[in-house]
Parts: structure tokens; C-alpha cells; sequence
């Protein structure tokens, strides 16, 4: 409780700020941001292949992603697209960035056709900046070693 400041019958006022209220609006802002931002970064749910040459790229939103599921479903920066409509919302999120480079990711089981159907596609749409996001391979001694 704040200290009164002036006479009570005389009507004083209480010249102390109470921050109750905004400290309870901040602590349940953080505990929002806290629950959902995790949940902002999902992507789409890919095993990608692993390769031993592989180059360090931080992935930033500046760039346009590409995903194919194994199950043969398109997305483009994780919004989800029908393979008619795969070039022109592909086009359109380039347009809207400032590299003009696709990342394919495609999950490991993902058809090879696919794959080699949006390369195909990209080169006759005129987009040539293609980058294929594998997963680097742990080690050649796990992968030379039997019996796991």
C-alpha cells in the first residue's frame, strides 16, 4: 500500500505510481512470448540426406526455402503449395527478397523424380541460383564402421 501524502479529510492526493498492474500485464507478455515463440520456428518436418562437403550457411529470411516431403507435398518458406502453383509462388517470394537463390530442402525419402522435376522447372522458369541443403555427415568413421 502507497504512503499517503496530505491530509485524508482534506481530499490530499497520493502522488506514488502503483506498478502492480503493469508489472502482472508484463509477466503474463513474457510467459506469451516465452510459450509461443518456440512454436513460430517449426518448419516442415524433413530428414535431410547427409554429405561429408558440405558448407556452413545460416538460414535467415532472406533467403527462399523450397521443401519437398517425402510424401511428394511443396513448400515454399513453410507455407505449403500445390505443385500447380509451385512457380508462381515461387517467383513471388523471390520477388518479395533480396537474394534471388532457392534452398531445395527434400527429405531423404523424398521421390528423386520430384527433385529433379523442380530442378528441371527452376532452369526452364530462368532461375539458375539453386543451393541443395543436406545435413553434415558425422564423421567418416561412423559410416565406415559396421555392425550398429
Amino acid at each position: 500500500m502507497g504512503m499517503q501524502v496530505g491530509d485524508k479529510k482534506a481530499g490530499g492526493l497520493n502522488s506514488e505510481i502503483n506498478i502492480t498492474p503493469l508489472a502482472d500485464v508484463m509477466l503474463v507478455l513474457l510467459i506469451i512470448v516465452m510459450l509461443i515463440a518456440p512454436l513460430l520456428n517449426q518448419g516442415v518436418d524433413l530428414v535431410l540426406p547427409e554429405a561429408v562437403n558440405t558448407t556452413d550457411k545460416p538460414e535467415n529470411d532472406s533467403q527462399t526455402s523450397l521443401a519437398v516431403t517425402a510424401s511428394g507435398e511443396f513448400f515454399v518458406d513453410k507455407i505449403p503449395v500445390s505443385e500447380t502453383n509451385l512457380l508462381r509462388e515461387l517467383n513471388a517470394a523471390l520477388d518479395r527478397k533480396f537474394e534471388r537463390i532457392v534452398l531445395i530442402k527434400a527429405d531423404t525419402d523424398a521421390q528423386y523424380s520430384f527433385v529433379m522435376n523442380i530442378l528441371d522447372r527452376l532452369q526452364r522458369a530462368g532461375i539458375e541460383d539453386i543451393a541443395l541443403v543436406t545435413e553434415r555427415k558425422m564423421g567418416s568413421a561412423g559410416a565406415a564402421g559396421g555392425g550398429e
